[in-house]
């Protein structure tokens, strides 16, 4: 257990890499990898049963301690991603499917290694991993009404049915997780330690999917997408800081504010395009997962240059505990 503990802390810690590679294998090679497409549903719904192991009633405390706190992450991540990804689509006149696939990520809720990069900022873990877990429950209402308001205007969009099926990829198996932590706690505290090594197996293999999948359209318009969400990805850090700032947040809500609006559950955005929308779609998703990873570090290292506060210690000790 020890040795496959280490190998998923490794594997977690070079995450950015190994999405990475396997896309580009995906692009080279799309052969290899297109047999994973009808897996991608199911993977995230591994992924979310994971996260359901982690989930404990310490995640929503924060909600009752400092409701304001909470309420300007939600709102943020609700707000900012989805407006800024209507706006890019608009302003650079974006092909329809690409439109789509921008407004499918900017209406997702905020990844889980959101928690991690906050960690490594010395921000507010617990209020990130708060944000984190209300957003996540609140997509199967949320994101759907979103992606019905933003998208319709380039397809048409059944809202009803995404909703019963981010419940089924999303809610169901955060639930089921959860319910396996409460009756087997010391089995699922145990495979807790290899959850990094699953997620990462499971967010590379629906890249690598989506990659293999769109090879031919990712040649001819790869660079667009990936300046599109490489720019959305940038601004949401950086008007999450300010929505904080806004709200005369300390430094360190500042800085799970702005990384939790910045980075999204592109996992989920792929999986939804892949069955609504078309293998375009799911694009912006797959680039969105590799960069967030490259530039969530960067702007963690940066923020933990900003200075320090007195709640880090408490707040790392939250992460863990978590």
């Amino acid at each position: 257990m020890k040795t496959l503990e280490r190998i998923s802390h490794f594997v977690g810690n070079t995450f950015a890499i190994w999405v990475l590679l396997f896309a580009a294998l995906a692009f080279f090679s799309p052969s290899t990898f297109t047999w994973i497409a009808p897996y991608i549903v199911p993977l995230l719904g591994i992924i979310m049963f994971g996260m359901g192991l982690t989930i404990s009633a310490n995640d929503f405390k924060e909600v009752l301690k400092r409701p304001k706190d909470v309420a300007v992450g939600v709102v943020g991540q609700f707000v900012i991603m989805p407006s800024l990804a209507f706006i890019l689509a608009k302003a650079l006149q974006l092909p329809p499917e690409i439109a789509v696939g921008v407004i499918l990520v900017g209406c997702c809720p905020g990844g889980t290694a959101s928690n991690v990069m906050t960690l490594l900022a010395r921000g507010d873990v617990a209020l990130s991993v708060t944000i984190t877990s209300i957003t996540t429950l609140l997509a199967p209402i949320v994101t759907p009404a979103l992606i019905l308001f933003l998208a319709r205007e380039w397809v048409p969009v059944d809202a009803g049915a995404l909703l019963l099926s981010i419940v089924k990829m999303v809610l169901l198996p955060i639930l089921l997780g959860f319910i396996v932590q409460k009756l087997f706690k010391k089995q699922a505290e145990a495979s807790v330690k290899a959850l990094p090594l699953v997620s990462v197996v499971g967010i590379v293999a629906i890249v690598s999917a989506v990659v293999a999948g769109s090879q031919e359209q990712i040649a001819k318009t790869g660079l667009t997408i990936f300046a599109v969400v490489v720019l959305h990805n940038l601004l949401g850090y950086t008007l999450g800081f300010v929505f904080g700032k806004i709200f005369k947040m300390d430094l360190s809500k500042k800085k799970a504010v702005a990384i939790e609006v910045g980075m999204q559950n592109s996992g989920l955005g792929a999986a939804i395009a892949t069955q609504f929308f078309s293998p375009l779609s799911a694009v912006p998703s797959a680039i969105f997962s590799v960069w967030h990873n490259i530039s969530g570090p960067i702007l963690a290292t940066i923020f933990s240059r900003m200075g320090k506060t007195r709640g880090d210690s408490l707040h790392s000790n939250s992460l863990n505990q978590n």
